[in-house]
């Protein structure tokens, strides 16, 4: 992988941590929050955009349809990831949501683009994936010899009497990993094939989720209100760091192949861990670190090949 989109994959995983993290805290919020980010999204990066097409032009036909469908995916991937963090913990979801997305990103882009990495490529993607897997079955897991811990059942749940191994963090976090695999592979077209701007792409899919969600503000005003009040802070952090993220992934993209990036950009699988331990005190720190180690290998052999 070329050292220049080896350091834009690095910035993107320390942006996009940082922007999961305050999701997390926002989690119960749900669809106010996912479209408070969006426009945030869309009116801070416009300008951006703006001077963007102005400098390189934009063929406005394939910027809206590769920004619209991308839209409808990001929703989707969004309301799983935050129906995740509200049901599990973030040191569950994210590793597995990030673990299951380029392993099926790698196979698509081989199966779909014809791309034909090394074996040393190949082989610190299934390091990587099996770090970030890892990671997520251990904290999935209670401690040995601890009890679980009751929790409160959300309204219409049924109370869980013990841990289960397949919870709804898990289950969660494996439906976000497919639709990042899908929109991983439908940017890149759109940025590759298309050739759209990453920056223009980025703000046009960001305006897509705010038509989308429309009607939420519509109908449920109030809430969207308080929302905002309570997580503002939140929602801005999101609105400029995932967009920013994103479009330096989308850059690499443009620089080396996508079952390169897509593993590689996992370093953020390290990051949200260490916060869990450290910012959240979530448990098992131990196996975290082991799980972060085996992903930091994988990505020194993609920085490798």
């Amino acid at each position: 992988m070329p050292p220049v989109a080896l350091l834009l994959v690095i910035v993107a995983a320390f942006a996009h941590a940082t922007w999961n993290l305050a999701s997390k805290r926002a989690s119960a919020s749900g669809l106010p929050f996912i479209l408070l980010g969006a426009i945030a999204s869309t009116v801070l990066w416009l300008p951006i955009a703006g001077i963007d097409i102005a400098i390189n032009g934009a063929d406005l036909r394939w910027l809206l349809i590769g920004s619209g469908v991308s839209a409808v995916i990001h929703v989707g991937y969004m309301w799983v990831l935050q129906r995740g963090y509200a049901h599990g913990d973030i040191s569950v979801v994210y590793p597995m949501a990030r673990g299951t997305g380029p392993l099926l990103s790698v196979v698509f882009a081989i199966v779909l683009f014809h791309e034909h990495p090394s074996a040393l490529a190949l082989a610190g993607a299934a390091v990587v994936v099996a770090g970030i897997v890892g990671i997520g079955l251990t904290t999935g897991r209670p401690a040995a010899g601890a009890e679980a811990q009751p929790t409160t059942p959300q309204p219409g749940m049924r109370p869980s009497r013990r841990p289960r191994m397949l919870g709804p963090g898990i289950l969660y976090g494996l439906l976000t990993g497919v639709t990042i695999a899908v929109y991983t592979l439908w940017d890149a077209f759109t940025v590759n094939d298309l050739g759209v701007s990453p920056v223009a792409f980025m703000v046009g899919c960001s305006f897509g989720e705010v038509v989308l969600l429309a009607p939420v503000l519509i109908t449920r005003r109030a809430e969207v209100v308080s929302v905002w009040r309570r997580f503002r802070w939140q929602a801005v952090v999101v609105g400029v760091l995932s967009p920013l993220s994103y479009i330096l992934v989308l850059s690499a993209i443009q620089l080396a192949p996508v079952s390169l990036v897509a593993p590689a950009r996992e370093l953020s699988v390290v990051l949200v861990s260490l916060a869990g331990w450290l910012i959240l005190r979530e448990p098992r720190p131990a196996q975290r670190m082991a799980g972060a180690v085996v992903v930091l290998g994988g990505v020194a052999m993609l920085a490798l090949s």
